[in-house]
């Protein structure tokens, strides 16, 4: 009897140190997925950024790797080859279709926090216009209405009814020169 207790004791041991081990790997291997360079995704809990959040974008036309990967968090090596592949992008929608072949729609809308897609004024659509921070889809709308701009400077003009004074600065910085 007391043979089978001992017995039952080890396997009992065992089986709670396979666990423990268990789950200490898959820990670091999650840990070690969410900062590889090769993964595409990324721990959205670890990355996702506050509305109030003062997020500098980068131009996905222009932005180096090393500026994307500094930009990006979780952003590989892999991803960074497939939005510099697509280059140069014309709209908001382009870089959805394009990247979103690689990963979901939630991990793109993650991905643009973070980057931006040029605006040509008098080229741009409704969709690539709203990536300016305050701007919805009927003030969009108007923006295409009021087309064609002489100038930027009467863009900003017609831009600044719908948007903040603090906006309409970070709104410069999309707009393609």
């Amino acid at each position: 009897m007391k043979g089978k207790r001992i017995y039952l004791l080890v396997v009992l041991l065992s089986t709670i140190s396979l666990v423990a081990c268990g789950a200490a790997t898959s820990a670091a291997s999650s840990n070690a997925n969410s900062t590889s360079s090769t993964s595409p995704t990324l721990n959205a809990a670890a990355t996702s950024v506050p509305a109030s959040a003062n997020v500098t974008k980068v131009n996905l036309n222009s932005a180096e790797a090393d500026q994307l990967l500094a930009a990006v968090p979780g952003l590989g090596n892999r991803m960074i080859r497939e939005f510099q592949e697509y280059r140069p992008y014309v709209s908001i929608q382009q870089f959805r279709k394009e990247i979103g072949k690689y990963v979901d729609e939630a991990q793109v809308a993650e991905y643009e926090k973070y980057v931006y897609v040029p605006i040509k004024i008098n080229d741009a659509d409704a969709a690539t216009l709203q990536q300016i921070p305050e701007l919805d889809a009927s003030e969009a709308d108007a923006l295409i209405a009021g087309r064609p701009y002489a100038s930027v400077d009467d863009f900003l003009t017609k831009l600044s009814q719908f948007i903040s004074a603090d906006e309409l600065a970070i709104a410069k910085t999309y707009l393609e020169q």
